[in-house]
C-alpha cells in the first residue's frame, strides 16, 4: 500500500501482556523521536484482552486491524485451559497473514558474526492447521495421538512468489527451499515442487537450491554464511527462526513480520517473560526492529533505515545495553539513548 510522506497512518497497537507494554512503550518512544507517521489506535489481546472482555482476541482488536490493516504488537500470552486457542495463530487465521518474515542479522559482536539472513514462512498451512485427535483403545480414550497437516498448491506458489519478490526488491541472491520431502514426500514434496515451478520466472535474477529440514539445520550451526534466504514451510519455519535467531543473540534481537493481501502484523518474537515483567530490564530491540519492518511496509525506508542504525550505534558506539546483552541499560534507559541517536541523525 503507498503512503503519502505527510500522511498520518492508522495503525493498531497492541500493548500486549508481560513485558508487553514496557516494550511497546520504548519503541513508540523512539518511533516519536523519528517523526514515524503512525496514529495510533490502542487494543488489548492476550490476558489483557481477558480482562478487558473476557476474551484473549476481542472483537474490538478484530475491528480496529480490519480498519487499518497494519498493526504492531507485543508479546501476548494465551491463557492454559479454557478452551482458548493460540491468539497469535487465530490472528494469522483471521487475516490470512500467509506469510512471515523473520530476518536476523548479526548488530553486536558475539560468537557469529556478519550474519545477514531472512527466512520466509509459510505462515498458515502445514502441521499448524492442527487437525489433531485421539484414537480411543480399549479403556484409554487417548491411546493414539493424531496429527494431520495441510499444504495446497497455490498457498505453496504463493508463498513462494512471496520470497522471490522480496529478493528481487531486497536485493537478495539466493533462496534455499527448506522440505523434508524425502520423508513428509507429499505433505513438504508439493512444497518443493512449486518453489521450483516459481523459480523458473526468477532464474535470471535469484538463484534457488534447498535442503532437507535436518541438513540445512546442522548447516546453520556450521556455516551459516552459505545461506541468504530460506524459504520454509509452517513447522520448519517456527523452528529455525528460532535457530537463526540464536546466530545473533537471542530473541530480543529478532523481530518478526505476518503479511497478507489485506492486512500486516509487525511483532516481538519472544514471549511475553512474565517473570521480569514490571521490572524495567526487558530488551526492547526486537520490537524496535519489527517497527522498522512496518516503515519500511509503509514505504518508509529511510526511517527504517535511520532507525537501524540509532540501534546499532547505540550499541556498539556508546555501549548502552540491557542485562541480557550483559549490560546495565533498563528499558526505557535504552530506548532514551536511541532516541538521543536519531536526534543525531538529522
Amino acid at each position: 500500500m503507498e503512503y503519502r510522506a505527510s500522511e498520518k497512518i492508522p495503525t493498531t497497537l497492541i500493548p500486549g501482556d508481560g513485558i508487553g507494554p514496557e516494550v511497546v512503550e520504548a519503541t513508540v518512544k523512539v518511533l516519536d523521536a523519528l517523526g514515524a507517521p503512525f496514529a495510533w489506535d490502542i487494543q488489548q489481546a492476550g490476558m489483557a484482552g481477558i480482562e478487558c472482555g473476557g476474551d484473549p482476541l476481542p472483537d474490538a482488536t478484530l475491528d480496529s486491524i480490519r480498519r487499518t490493516g497494519l498493526a504492531l504488537k507485543g508479546p501476548l500470552t494465551t491463557p492454559v485451559g479454557g478452551g482458548f486457542r493460540s491468539v497469535n495463530v487465530r490472528l494469522r487465521e483471521a487475516f490470512n497473514l500467509y506469510a512471515n518474515v523473520r530476518p536476523a542479522r548479526t548488530l553486536v559482536p558475539g560468537r557469529f558474526e556478519d550474519i545477514d539472513l531472512v527466512l520466509v514462512r509459510e505462515n498458515v498451512g502445514g502441521f499448524y492447521v492442527a487437525h489433531d485427535y485421539y484414537i480411543p483403545v480399549g479403556d484409554d480414550p487417548h491411546a493414539v495421538a493424531v496429527s494431520t497437516g495441510t499444504n495446497t498448491r497455490d498457498a505453496c506458489r504463493r508463498i513462494a512468489r512471496f520470497a522471490f519478490e522480496y529478493a528481487v526488491r531486497n536485493g537478495r541472491k539466493k533462496i534455499t527451499v527448506v522440505h523434508k520431502a524425502n520423508i513428509l514426500k507429499a505433505l513438504t514434496g508439493i512444497f518443493l515442487d512449486a518453489a521450483r515451478e516459481v523459480a523458473k520466472d526468477y532464474a535470471d535474477r535469484v538463484i534457488m537450491d534447498d535442503r532437507i529440514v535436518d541438513a540445512c539445520a546442522m548447516q546453520l550451526v556450521l556455516n551459516p554464511w552459505q545461506f541468504d534466504m530460506l524459504l520454509c514451510t509452517n513447522l520448519f519455519g517456527d523452528i529455525l527462526s528460532d535457530q537463526i535467531a540464536g546466530l545473533v543473540g537471542g530473541l530480543g534481537m529478532a523481530p518478526g513480520a505476518n503479511i497478507g493481501e489485506h492486512a500486516a502484523i509487525f511483532e516481538a518474537v519472544h514471549g511475553s517473560a512474565p517473570d521480569i515483567a514490571g521490572k524495567g530490564i526487558a530488551n526492547p530491540i526486537s520490537l524496535m526492529l519489527a517497527a522498522g519492518l512496518m516503515l519500511e511496509h509503509v514505504g518508509r525506508q529511510d526511517m527504517a533505515l535511520r532507525l537501524r542504525q540509532a540501534i546499532e550505534q547505540t550499541l556498539n558506539v556508546d555501549q548502552v545495553k540491557t542485562g541480557d546483552l550483559k549490560g546495565t541499560a533498563s528499558t526505557l534507559h535504552f530506548a532514551d539513548a536511541v532516541a538521543k541517536r536519531i536526534a543525531l541523525s538529522r
